[in-house]
């Protein structure tokens, strides 16, 4: 699920967690889907509906660190979805608080199971 956009409330300045920002998530997904192929059922593969729930529940919690975030998210989706092999979280913050015209800041974490 690729620029999923969130108004949150993420950073180590108290005015980033009271004034809030605008933050871009994607997130990759890896899973042995070949039940669902053949079944062609929803209950067989990973649920966007569901992803995006979960990426925006972990979102709505705030943090100093957008890195804290996405290891939330990942912990998230494989506690919903262990058939997951592998999940990758991207979070940029844009228009991050640095002194001068930046665009993001973003983070990457990825991890195998």
């Amino acid at each position: 699920m690729s620029n999923m956009e969130f108004y949150a409330y993420h950073g180590c300045f108290s005015e980033e967690q009271i004034i809030g920002n605008k933050f871009i998530v994607s997130i990759s997904v890896e899973a042995d889907l070949s039940h669902a192929v053949i079944s062609d059922n929803l209950s067989d593969t990973v649920n966007y509906q569901e992803l995006y729930n979960l990426v925006k529940q972990e979102m709505a919690l705030t943090s100093k660190l957008i890195e804290s975030v996405a290891m939330r998210v990942i912990k998230a989706i494989h506690s919903r979805f262990s058939h997951v092999k592998k999940i990758s979280v991207s979070i940029a913050k844009l228009n991050p608080p640095l002194g001068g015209k930046v665009e993001a800041s973003r983070v990457v974490l990825s991890k195998s199971f």
